[in-house]
């Protein structure tokens, strides 16, 4: 809701507050601003903008610089309360005031001053005076760095003639310098000259002394040659027969550590092998005689129950990865990303082989067999978290493959162990069987894992 106007208020001029406000330079700005400040506190209560008596109650150093946003939105919104405050104005700037009021700029008045007095005033053309006040401001910035600018050369061109004149100084010092010096290398080379001559004949009796003395190091050098050379050759034949002994030794000692845990698995599996082929087959103290046995194979008795027949179980059938991973000793080997980016191809590198891991923790910590899980790529790999107990993670190393790492702990494994390859890859999977091994498809431990 708008201020009630003035009575005195022409058409014309109601008119001109509906028209948008100028673009005031930065300067006026400020003096308006100063100018409304310093007069805010005499304003009666009444005649006070709400918005406006807190900003009143503010020291004078603080109320341009805190209050300023107000009081500007407050002289663009309410026309009554720039009359008011406008007249304050006027009336304390005495003729300027009066001047301005009228219409008129004096020419010997500052540009800012008049255009802060007449945006507040607002006679007729108020905004050619805003205006013209701008323009004068903006020519007095542009004089100003004009002038600058003619400051600023006349530096450089003082600061160039007296560089030229240090630089003719330094000239002349330096031409005298140089006679000087050409005078002291005559001298130089005429004593080079003679100390050349001295030297020539120096070297040339060197030379034959040193020839002599070379005649008799030679004798004597080839003498050394010869005895250091057969000590070379013992040495390197004692070394040769000391490194092929300890390789021996570490080859002989690395085979027999490689055979002892082959065969320790290899009994360790056939142990456990025959106490679960006992378990299974609950075989105990012999409840049948020889006899009893001959009569279940040669003859038929009445109500004897058919023999079932084993069920045909697919390389995705988890229930046929069950039964393997509950043989003794069983050692379940994955192909990582071949199945990671089969089952949870949505997640990141990190985020697969982290669910898988957790996973294999699960299946290891429920049937207690080894179980390895292979990735391709140690170097891109950073900041792995520690493997679940009986989870052995391993990454390919540079120039090998996961496939390649599989096959050698296939190939490590003692005959007759039953050992588990989770892979889709035809050519890993007929790779691990032909040495011994049950290749398994991703899709079996993919539902084994979502049904845990």
């Amino acid at each position: 809701m708008s201020a009630p106007l003035d009575p005195e208020h022409r058409p014309d001029e109601e008119a001109a507050e509906f028209s948008p406000e100028p673009v005031l330079p930065e300067t006026v700005r400020q003096r308006i601003m100063t100018l409304a400040a310093a007069a805010l506190p005499g304003l009666p209560a009444d005649e006070m903008p709400v918005p406006l008596r807190r900003v009143a109650r503010f020291a004078p150093n603080r109320r341009a610089r805190l209050g300023g946003r107000d009081i500007a939105a407050q002289l663009v919104a309410d026309p009554l309360f720039r009359q008011r405050i406008g007249a304050r104005i006027v009336t304390e700037a005495g003729d300027l005031g009066a001047a301005v009021t009228n219409g008129v700029a004096p020419a010997a008045a500052d540009p800012v001053e008049v255009a802060a007095l007449a945006y507040l005033a607002r006679p007729d053309g108020w905004r050619d005076l805003v205006e013209a006040a701008g323009d004068a401001v903006r020519a007095e910035a542009d004089t100003a760095a004009v002038a600058g600018q003619i400051r600023a050369a006349e530096q450089r061109a003082t600061r160039a003639e007296h560089d030229r004149a240090v630089a003719r100084a330094e000239a002349d010092k330096l031409r005298d310098e140089l006679a000087k010096i050409s005078q002291e290398l005559g001298q130089l080379r005429e004593e080079a000259r003679t100390t050349a001559k001295a030297l020539r004949e120096a070297q040339a009796a060197q030379k034959r002394a040193a020839d002599l003395l070379a005649t008799e190091k030679g004798r004597a050098a080839r003498a050394a040659l010869d005895h250091e050379a057969e000590v070379r050759r013992m040495r390197s034949r004692l070394a040769e027969a000391e490194a092929a002994a300890a390789t021996g030794k570490q080859t002989a000692k690395d085979a027999r550590a490689v055979d002892d845990a082959r065969l320790w698995l290899l009994l360790e599996t056939i142990g456990q092998a025959a106490t679960g082929l006992r378990r299974e087959l609950a075989l105990g103290p012999a409840e049948k005689l020889p006899a009893d046995f001959v009569a279940d194979t040669a003859a038929e008795r009445p109500g004897a129950p058919e023999r079932s027949r084993a069920r045909a179980q697919d390389t995705d059938d988890p229930g046929r990865l069950d039964q393997l991973l509950a043989l003794p000793r069983a050692h379940l080997v994955v192909d990582g990303y071949n199945v990671t980016k089969r089952g949870f191809a949505d997640m990141s590198l990190e985020q697969q082989r982290k669910r898988l891991i957790t996973g294999l923790g699960g299946i290891a910590a429920q049937t207690g067999d080894e179980v390895t899980v292979v990735f391709d790529g140690a170097e891109r790999v950073h900041g792995l978290p520690p493997a679940p107990r009986g989870v052995r993670v391993l990454f390919s190393r540079k120039g090998t493959t996961a496939d390649e790492l599989i096959r050698q702990l296939v190939r490590a494994e003692p005959p007759g162990r039953p050992v588990v390859v989770v892979s889709s890859d035809r050519e890993v999977a007929d790779g691990v069987r032909r040495h011994g091994a049950y290749p398994m498809g991703a899709d079996s431990l993919l539902r084994r894992l979502s049904r845990s």
